[in-house]
């Protein structure tokens, strides 16, 4: 699995979660899912992906996208 993979599958299950969240226990956990997006805009612009950080601190090899 490469960083970028990585990254995206992690975004994906905060979404997925957060709508979960916000659907079961409380509205509030919808503006998880809308930081998500924000940072996934964010980092399309500037590469930049405090997650990607730490999954390189795990030793995942680098993707194209982020390095």
């Amino acid at each position: 699995m490469t960083l970028d993979r990585a990254v995206l599958m992690f975004a994906g299950f905060v979404v997925l979660a957060s709508l979960a969240l916000g659907h079961f226990v409380s509205p509030w956990w919808l503006l998880l899912t809308a930081f998500a997006g924000v940072n996934m805009i964010q980092a399309s612009v500037t590469g930049f992906c405090p997650a990607a950080l730490v999954f390189k601190l795990f030793g995942i090899k680098e993707g194209c996208a982020f390095r």
